[in-house]
C-alpha cells in the first residue's frame, strides 16, 4: 500500500482531517488520565486496613464533662460489655475509616533536628491490638505494664513503648531491625517494641506525602484524652444487631453524653461510606470515557462514510483498472490509521500536559507512562473498527460505477 496517494487525498480535506484528529487527540488525553485516576481510586478502595473489619464496630459519644472521663469510661465499658454477643470492648481514640486520630510529625532525635515522617497515632487501652486483629510480625504486643496513664493536658505519656507498622518501619529504617529504635514527637519519646503487618491510617488519602500505613499504636490507660470512643468486638454474624443495641444502650449508660450517630457503626460500614465518593467518581469517569469514545467512533464513521460517498467515482475507476476489493478496503483502513496516529501523537502530549496541571492544581498522582501506549492502542483499534463498515461498503462498489459516471 502506497502512503503518498493517501496523504495527497488527506491534504485535499485538511479541515475535516484536522477536526477528526483533534477529536482523537482529546479522546486520547482524557482516556489516559481518566484510566490513571480510576486505577488510583480502585487501589485506594482496596486498601488493606490491617484490622478484622467484619468483627469490629465503633461507638462514639461526645458532650461529656472532660473531668469525668474515668467515670464515663467505666460506665460505657460495663454497659457495652453487658450486651449479648459482645466479645470485648476497649477504649480507643479511633479506628481505620473512623474519625481522625492523632497525627503528628516525628523526628529521629530529641532536639527535633532530623525529621522522620508524619505519623498516625492510635491510642488504646489494654487488649486493643488483639481486639483489632493486628498481625504481629516482629517483637511483641504491649504487656500490662506498658499501658500508662496520660498526664493531664498531654497527648501521650512522656515515654512509651509502641507498636508500628511494617510500612512505617521500612520508611524510617530501611534494611534495619526497627525493634528498640526510638522516635520523638515533640517532647514525647517512643521506643519500638513490636511491628505489625499492616494498619491503615484513620483517614486515608491517596494524595500528599503521608503514607497510607505510617501508623503507630501507643498503649495507654483509659482516661484523660482517651475517652468517648469505644471499640466493640463481636461475632460477625451478630455484629449488626450488637451495634443497634449498643447505640440504643448509650442513652441509659451515659445520659450525660451525646451519641455521635454518624461515627457509631461497624468498621465495614465506615469503610463503605468512606469510599462512597471514590466509587461515584469512578463511575463518572467510566461514563465520560464511554461517552467520549462513542462520540469519537461516530465521528470517524460519519467522516469515513462521507468520504466513501464522495469518492464513489474514484473507487469505481480504481476497480475498473484492476484494484481488488481488498485494495480498496486496505486504502480506507490505512487512511484512518494515519489520521488516528496523528491524533494519538497530539493526544499523548496533551495527556502529559493535563496530568501536570492536575498534579499542580489537585495533587493528583503522576500518571504512569505506560498508559500512553495503552491509550494509543485502544484508539487505533477503535478507529479501525469504526471505519470498517464504510470501508467494506467502499470495497463493494462495482467497476461499472466508473462507466456510468462517464
Amino acid at each position: 500500500m502506497q502512503i503518498r496517494p493517501i496523504l495527497a487525498a488527506l491534504r485535499r480535506h485538511k479541515l475535516a482531517t484536522f477536526l477528526i484528529a483533534m477529536e482523537i487527540a482529546l479522546a486520547c488525553a482524557v482516556l489516559c488520565n481518566a484510566c490513571s485516576m480510576i486505577s488510583h481510586r480502585l487501589s485506594a478502595m482496596n486498601i488493606n486496613s490491617g484490622v478484622d473489619e467484619a468483627s469490629l464496630g465503633e461507638i462514639v459519644v461526645t458532650g461529656f464533662d472532660p473531668a469525668l472521663t474515668n467515670d464515663l469510661n467505666a460506665r460505657m465499658l460495663a454497659g457495652l460489655r453487658a450486651i449479648p454477643g459482645v466479645e470485648s470492648v476497649h477504649v480507643v481514640n479511633s479506628v481505620p475509616f473512623g474519625p481522625q486520630g492523632f497525627v503528628a510529625g516525628t523526628t529521629f532525635d530529641q532536639a527535633g533536628k532530623h525529621d522522620a515522617v508524619v505519623t498516625d497515632f492510635y491510642l488504646g487501652g489494654p487488649g486493643t491490638p488483639k481486639a483489632l486483629g493486628l498481625k504481629l510480625i516482629a517483637g511483641h504486643f504491649p504487656a500490662a505494664a506498658d499501658y500508662q496513664p496520660v498526664p493531664a493536658k498531654n497527648y501521650f505519656p512522656k515515654s512509651s513503648r509502641i507498636v508500628i507498622t511494617q510500612a512505617l518501619a521500612t520508611k524510617l529504617w530501611p534494611g534495619e531491625n526497627p525493634l528498640g529504635k526510638q522516635l520523638w514527637g515533640g517532647p514525647y519519646q517512643f521506643r519500638v517494641m513490636g511491628v505489625v503487618a499492616s494498619l491503615a491510617v484513620s483517614q486515608y488519602t491517596q494524595y500528599g506525602a503521608r503514607g497510607a500505613e505510617w501508623c503507630a499504636f501507643v498503649p495507654v490507660q483509659p482516661g484523660g484524652p482517651l475517652a468517648g470512643t469505644y471499640l466493640i468486638r463481636a461475632n460477625p454474624a451478630v455484629l449488626n444487631r450488637v451495634m443497634v443495641e449498643a447505640r440504643a444502650a448509650v442513652r441509659k449508660i451515659a445520659p450525660d453524653a451525646v451519641l455521635d450517630y454518624h461515627s457509631s457503626h461497624t468498621v465495614s460500614f465506615l469503610r463503605e461510606r468512606f469510599f462512597k465518593t471514590d466509587r461515584a467518581m469512578t463511575g463518572l469517569l467510566v461514563g465520560v470515557i464511554v461517552a467520549l469514545l462513542g462520540v469519537t467512533a461516530l465521528g470517524i464513521v460519519g467522516l469515513a462514510s462521507f468520504w466513501v460517498a464522495q469518492r464513489r467515482k474514484q473507487i469505481g475507476i480504481r476497480r475498473a483498472v484492476g484494484a481488488t476489493c481488498g485494495d480498496i478496503l486496505r486504502y480506507f483502513l490505512t487512511e484512518n490509521f494515519l489520521v488516528v496516529s496523528f491524533g494519538v501523537v497530539l493526544g499523548m502530549a496533551a495527556a502529559l500536559l493535563i496530568n501536570l496541571m492536575l498534579m499542580k492544581l489537585f495533587e493528583v498522582d503522576r500518571m504512569p507512562l505506560y498508559y500512553l501506549p495503552i491509550g494509543a492502542v485502544a484508539l487505533w483499534l477503535l478507529g479501525q473498527l469504526a471505519v470498517l463498515g464504510p470501508a467494506l461498503r467502499a470495497a463493494r462498489v462495482p467497476p461499472v460505477v466508473a462507466t456510468r459516471s462517464v
